[in-house]
């Protein structure tokens, strides 16, 4: 087996909560201004142990997301040495199979990729992500009666198929990339948070 990793996914958007891209419809705007941030709590690539990383993905969705034809730019963890960031770029490129290469066709273009410091403190819907000086958010969940976070199951789009996504707001999030085009700074827009076991 090429890679095992197990750890926590944050995605950040421009659409409304909840975005549409989960269930297969058109973003709010026509097109989706994103962030994610995929943090393995363990694992390795090819032998290479990545605990404690993190990748990041600023990323433009032209559409659809299930068209895909994403524009990204990836950051990887400052913390990664060489021989990690090597297996990191290889194993999200989709070089080694997997669900990462299912997601990997969704990516038109890599418009660069940087390394800068990633603080990932989220769990259950609910912290802080800072990538750089390029990406800041903090997130929270909705709730339900009985003070539950409120889930997302059995959607038709999923960057962690199989498992539940907790539905968060980004009470406050800036993302700055001139490569990108973006300079966002929005309050109480979509955030979906969840775990993830990939194997491959």
């Amino acid at each position: 087996m090429a890679y095992q990793l197990e750890g926590r996914i944050l995605e950040i958007c421009n659409c409304n909560v909840l975005c549409p891209c989960w269930i297969g419809e058109d973003p709010d705007n026509g097109t989706c201004d994103s962030v994610l941030a995929y943090h393995f709590d363990s694992g390795s690539i090819e032998g290479v142990d990545v605990a404690g990383l993190t990748l990041g993905l600023v990323a433009h969705i032209p559409g659809n997301v299930l068209k895909g034809n994403f524009r990204v730019v990836m950051v990887v963890d400052e913390k990664a040495t060489p021989q990690q960031e090597e297996a990191i770029l290889k194993a999200y490129r989709g070089s080694l199979g997997g669900p990462l290469e299912d997601m990997s066709k969704l990516i038109g273009e890599i418009v660069a990729i940087e390394r800068a410091s990633i603080t990932f403190e989220v769990n259950m819907g609910n912290g802080t992500l800072k990538i750089g000086q390029s990406v800041e958010a903090q997130v929270e969940p909705y709730r339900g009666p009985s003070g539950q976070v409120t889930t997302l199951n059995e959607s038709i789009f999923s960057t962690i198929p199989g498992s539940p996504a907790y539905v968060a707001k980004a009470t406050r999030w800036r993302a700055k990339h001139t490569a990108l085009g973006f300079d966002i700074d929005l309050k109480d827009h979509n955030a979906i948070q969840g775990s993830f076991k990939f194997e491959g």
